[in-house]
């Protein structure tokens, strides 16, 4: 008979279309110890934002290492969510579904505890938008191709003043304004971590043991929890901390794929140089 396994989200909030990103961690003590699969990583990382270097796509492959010797799969998975719960910053990227538009999200954003952020993101591969979030104050750029697919549906006039006005632009707002709070959630690094240690649906899950691979160079360990008719593939470090480094779903529903680099390293979260737009005060420019 199956036990009762806390599921956790370890992705909050993605847009405000609110698409979110659902990683499980086990919390009760399931007996499975072993399991000959094996598996293949499924879409790519998110594409490069300004401010860093884009990590390469993960593909894991096997080696012959076999780590965690004596641990359950679910053992594994919670001092996985232990470690990652425990990060003071973080890096994700990939892909998720956008339940409103039916399509798909793309980011690639670091944070961290104290509100600060840095990244982009799409939808649907129509165009692309920068974030930064440092101290009270949110920044955004977004392209052309973002503006228009954005803008979809509104009178024609609207749609070219408005990507006259934005396009390849800074713009900077308040970060506790109405028009900025689901923005500036990407960035509440402790909020994501609490949601992760805290959230519990009941759902039975099972987690087993995959094999030794590698994560985009670094060593991990393949888990597979099973939840129904699905299973989604987890890759876990196996050296230093054992922190979260990929996860893969398994659902058709909600299908993507998210990475996780860059634990406890700084966040290149600065202010933009040269103009920046003042949307809170839309008559004047700041520099």
């Amino acid at each position: 008979m199956r036990r009762r396994a806390r599921r956790t989200a370890l992705a909050a909030l993605l847009l405000a279309a609110g698409a979110t990103a659902c990683l499980t961690g086990c919390r009760s003590g399931q007996g499975d110890t072993s399991s000959g699969d094996t598996t293949r990583s499924a879409g790519s990382t998110a594409s490069a934002q300004s401010a860093f270097a884009s990590p390469s796509a993960s593909t894991p492959t096997p080696t012959p290492k076999e780590p965690f010797t004596g641990l359950t799969g679910a053992q594994i998975s919670e001092r996985a969510l232990k470690a990652t719960t425990e990060a003071r910053s973080l890096r994700m990227s990939g892909t998720v579904p956008d339940e409103e538009s039916g399509g798909t999200i793309k980011i690639d954003i670091a944070l961290d505890r104290r509100g600060d952020c840095a990244g982009t993101m799409g939808m649907n591969g129509q165009g692309e938008a920068e974030l930064i979030k440092t101290g009270d104050t949110l920044y955004l750029k977004y392209d052309e191709r973002f503006l228009r697919a954005q803008s979809k549906g509104e009178p024609q006039a609207d749609t070219e003043a408005l990507v006259s006005l934005l396009a390849g632009r800074w713009t900077k707002m308040s970060a506790g304004g109405a028009d900025a709070k689901e923005m500036a959630g990407f960035c509440d690094l402790d909020k994501l971590l609490e949601d992760a240690g805290d959230s519990d649906d009941g759902t039975p899950t099972t987690v087993t043991r995959g094999k030794a691979t590698t994560v985009d160079g670094t060593p991990a360990f393949t888990l597979y929890e099973t939840d129904g008719s699905e299973r989604n593939t987890v890759y876990v470090a196996t050296e230093g901390k054992p922190y979260l480094l990929r996860f893969e779903s398994g659902s058709k529903q909600e299908p993507g794929a998210l990475s996780f680099t860059g634990y406890d390293e700084p966040v290149p979260a600065e202010s933009p140089s040269g103009e920046v737009l003042d949307l809170d005060g839309l008559d004047g420019m700041t520099t």
